[in-house]
């Protein structure tokens, strides 16, 4: 199925309101939220702020994804604070957080849609930048964190996966793990279009984009709480990102499986004319030994790669929900 992607030509301004009706947002944020009572006030009392000094009508999208501490009672005073301007939707478990992403999507209205993390690590008095940035004419804008607040355990995997990936997927971005975003009313509606069970937004609205960009936004030490993502999780979501945008890990190992063969073939025939020369010897068994160890597992990998792709069509042909919403507070349209 095809996608209309639109051309780059255009520049985003706001929609006169109505006489008699208030303005529809201009701008749409969306939060991601799971457990994150001990952030959520300092958060909303930085973005808020930074959103009205913009002077444009927007809304915060508020998405929890099963929280099991006080986070939902927070977003509901944030609601009724400030009723029309934000919204809450509530998740019936955890979904992770590409879906909570993706649902807020379906029910954003703005021309503007900005993503950010809830635990304060992307300062929200970016997003002006991001803003303007768009309304320069770009339809998709990226942040990268230039100086990056995190441990060397985080810093170094994450070099390696933005510099691999890069190459693997053919999507350029200079950091994936950035959540600070924002795109064109036009890339949102394409992403909706969509309906894969497992995702990356930020490379998937990069491939739908004709005018994209980065720019450096800061980065904070994280207050408190540890990372969402364990190690585990940062590995599945590599193998979303490789086997979700392209099949080159399939050819490698396609690639290597033959250059291996070739090998073995004229392996097999130095060892033919050793025995005539030489005759039969017991020596250099445990090296056989190894070599077959190393070529198991190099068979081990290739098969796990494959199962990753059988396992993506699975999910798909069973077309269960990516997600349940278990309520929604304020404004649905």
């Amino acid at each position: 199925m095809t996608m209309d992607i639109q051309t780059p030509e255009h520049k985003v301004h706001p929609e006169p309101a109505g006489m008699n009706k208030p303005a529809p947002p201009y701008i749409s944020v969306v939060v991601p939220v799971y457990n994150e009572e001990a952030t959520l006030e300092r958060l909303f009392g930085r973005l808020y702020p930074a959103l009205k000094g913009i002077g444009k009508p927007f809304e915060i999208i508020f998405v929890d994804d099963g929280s099991r501490d006080r986070s939902m009672d927070l977003l509901k005073d944030f609601l009724n604070r400030c009723p029309g301007e934000v919204v809450i939707i509530e998740f019936n478990g955890n979904f992770g957080q590409h879906m909570a992403i993706m649902a807020a999507f379906e029910r954003s209205r703005g021309e503007i849609v900005v993503t950010i993390d809830a635990d304060l690590q992307n300062p929200p008095e970016e997003i002006p930048k991001l803003v303007r940035t768009m309304e320069a004419g770009f339809d998709a804008v990226g942040g990268y964190r230039k100086i990056r607040q995190d441990s060397l355990f985080r810093k170094i995997p994450s070099w390696a996966v933005n510099k691999i990936t890069s190459r693997i997927t053919g999507i350029e971005l200079r950091d994936y793990g950035c959540m600070l975003r924002a795109y064109h009313r036009r890339i949102i509606d394409n992403i909706n279009k969509c309906h894969e069970t497992t995702t990356f937004i930020p490379a998937l609205a990069h491939s739908f984009a004709s005018n994209p960009t980065e720019v450096e936004v800061g980065h904070e030490e994280r207050i408190t709480g540890e990372s969402k993502y364990t190690l585990y999780k940062l590995i599945r979501l590599n193998f979303d990102l490789m086997t979700g945008f392209s099949v080159v890990p399939l050819q490698i190992f396609t690639f290597l499986g033959f250059v291996i063969a070739m090998l073995s073939v004229a392996f097999g025939i130095f060892l033919a004319i050793r025995r005539i020369i030489v005759g039969p010897e017991a020596e250099g068994l445990f090296t056989l030994f190894d070599i077959l160890f190393f070529l198991i597992g190099i068979m081990m990998f290739g098969v796990g790669i494959m199962g990753e792709y059988v396992g993506r069509i699975y999910q798909e042909v069973r077309k269960r929900p990516r997600y349940i919403i278990r309520k929604i507070y304020g404004h649905n349209k």
